[in-house]
């Protein structure tokens, strides 16, 4: 179900424990080739795929195009919430639909850069509410979901994803080619072993010049359509497993 799609007598009516999934990403630079909107795009595709697969089983809210993207602001074009405006819209957000009674609710995230104060929001809101046993909070980022995403076509070179890297670039080919722009000329770029397992902060002109990171080149919209269909996948296990869930339990 879509949430911008119903009443609010509708919304009402509603079991509580159905999973509400709030989608995030990004306008952010991808390199020299793909398009400011690719975060987005990408998340607005898994999460549409998703909801026509759970249909009545799930209640989505329309896709929160603005993320946490500083580390891209020396590219022109990116817009960025300040990280912990960014955080409090987050909890904001559960904190709308906690208010309104549901309990199972999923930030579905499509942007790396929106990972540390995504998980911080589930953290603070739970803190908040430490005399309810029966909320279920979480945060996930949609290419976590799955571990099957680097076996989705026999072609794929890279064996993850990076940042308009083969594997996001696939994906706006298979939405709209038009929005790629010379992909096959962009050199590769490493990823590098940033003083692992120490996490590092950065920005992108750390890694890369020209805003890439892995090796658009051998991106196709067939790759593309495969990496949609994996990672919708993983998106719905997940909420069934949210659905499925007993209420109180630490697993699920």
């Amino acid at each position: 179900m879509l949430l911008a799609e119903l009443t609010w007598p509708e919304v009402a009516a509603l079991n509580r424990d159905i999973p509400v999934v709030f989608p995030v990403a990004a306008l952010e630079q991808h390199g020299p080739h793909a398009p400011l909107f690719t975060d987005s795009l990408l998340m607005g595709e898994i999460a549409r795929r998703a909801e026509e697969r759970l249909g009545s089983a799930a209640l989505f809210a329309p896709l929160q195009w603005l993320g946490n993207s500083h580390h891209h602001l020396d590219f022109p074009g990116t817009l960025s919430a300040e990280p912990r405006l960014y955080l409090d819209l987050l909890a904001g957000l559960l904190e709308n639909f906690i208010g309104h009674g549901f309990r199972r609710l999923l930030i579905l995230n499509g942007h790396g850069g929106n990972d540390v104060p995504g998980k911080q929001a589930v953290f603070e809101v739970r803190q908040r509410h430490r005399q309810r046993r029966d909320l279920l909070l979480l945060f996930g980022t949609y290419w976590h979901l799955t571990d099957r995403a680097a076996q989705a076509q026999p072609d794929l070179q890279e064996a993850a994803l990076g940042h308009a890297c083969e594997w996001e670039t696939s994906m706006v080919l298979r939405l709209n080619p038009r929005l790629i722009k010379g992909h096959v000329g962009v050199p590769d770029q490493e990823r590098g072993h940033p003083f692992e397992p120490a996490s590092r902060g950065w920005i992108m002109p750390d890694r890369s010049v020209q805003g890439h990171v892995g090796e658009p080149r051998h991106a196709t919209a067939e790759k593309g359509e495969a990496l949609f269909e994996v990672f919708s996948v993983g998106v719905v296990e997940m909420i069934r497993r949210m659905s499925a869930w007993d209420g109180t339990s630490w697993n699920g």
